[in-house]
């Protein structure tokens, strides 16, 4: 696969991805949302402090290290899609890894960015952000991830004699995320399903190199 190849498939999706996040951010408050298709599909903003689908890690320190654990996992990607690249893994591996890079920038870019070039969205207040304002929300490395994606699909309440949850309302599915977790999380899903095919071809390259020999045959060569 050809390295432009993949430098067209992260752009398309870091891009799809940061110009969804803007509109979003600029013409929904928070908490707001609007159905798409019927009851199951929304675009339902809120803003994410930590880790993809709204799970947070240990407050403005951890916020602070999972922003620099992201950039550093971008900055290896870069070398390893580059090797894999070259030494000609399969296609479907090199995508999958390729989406997993670009979900992981999307959302590093708004964790680098996003506080210094909007102002606050407020639910109280029904705020809507605007962009490039003189002082933004929050310092550099400190920005809140944009999510979006709302499928409850089912929207239910729980029989009351399962244990624990009985007579709660239940949704799938639940979590809002939004399209750099959705990149991430197919290339992932598709590397666990797909493994054996993907990693076939290159496990018979390194058989085939292991029974080459640079020996020079020729008619001094005796075979006992």
């Amino acid at each position: 696969m050809k390295k432009r190849s993949v430098l067209f498939i992260i752009s398309a999706i870091v891009i799809a991805d940061q110009l969804l996040k803007i509109y979003i951010k600029t013409h929904y408050h928070a908490g707001e949302s609007h159905r798409v298709l019927g009851n199951w599909f929304q675009l339902y903003f809120i803003e994410n402090e930590g880790m993809a689908y709204g799970w947070k890690f240990g407050g403005e320190f951890g916020k602070m290290a999972l922003t620099l654990f992201r950039f550093g996992a971008v900055i290896y990607g870069v070398f390893y899609i580059k090797k894999i690249i070259e030494r000609k893994y399969a296609t479907g591996f090199i995508i999958c890894v390729a989406l997993i890079f670009a979900g992981a920038l999307g959302n590093l870019i708004d964790s680098m960015f996003y506080g210094l070039i909007f102002e606050s969205s407020s639910f109280d207040t029904y705020q809507i952000a605007k962009i490039f304002p003189k002082h933004g929300y929050a310092g550099f490395l400190h920005g809140n991830v944009v999510d979006m994606l709302y499928f409850p699909i089912i929207h239910t309440k729980l029989p009351s004699w399962i244990p624990v949850w009985g007579g709660t309302y239940f949704d799938f599915f639940s979590p809002i995320f939004n399209l750099a977790d959705a990149s991430i999380s197919t290339g992932i899903i598709a590397i666990l399903v797909f493994q054996k095919r993907f990693f076939k071809n290159n496990s018979s390259q390194v058989n085939t190199r292991s029974i080459e020999t640079e020996a020079i045959v020729n008619d001094e060569v005796q075979v006992s």
